[in-house]
């Protein structure tokens, strides 16, 4: 990516729209990590900027709105089966009882 906004060169697509909206995605996103009193927080704050957004800027203001529907990314599970989980046996352990082996 060749694009440089306001003096700074994007790595990535997500940091490419955050420089030219001039929004935090992660702000209307949100974490995948975060407890419910963060995401409450995060939430009152991103609806302000959302308030301020459609006086400003109607069509980012709906490209945030929309960000606010998605879920956060969750980590991901291995793909395949569970294991099974068995009741354990107790490990027994035999003593030799007068055994030698002649070499």
């Amino acid at each position: 990516m060749k694009t440089i906004v306001a003096g700074h060169e994007p790595v990535t697509a997500t940091e490419f729209i955050e420089l030219a909206l001039g929004i935090d995605l992660e702000l209307f996103t949100g974490s995948a990590t975060e407890s419910a009193l963060e995401r409450a927080a995060r939430l009152d704050v991103a609806h302000e900027v959302l308030a301020d957004l459609r006086e400003s800027d109607p069509e980012t203001a709906a490209y945030a709105e929309s960000l606010l529907r998605t879920l956060p990314a969750t980590t991901l599970r291995p793909a395949g089966r569970r294991p099974r989980h068995t009741a354990r046996r107790p490990v027994t352990t035999r003593l030799a009882t007068g055994s030698a082996v002649a070499a």
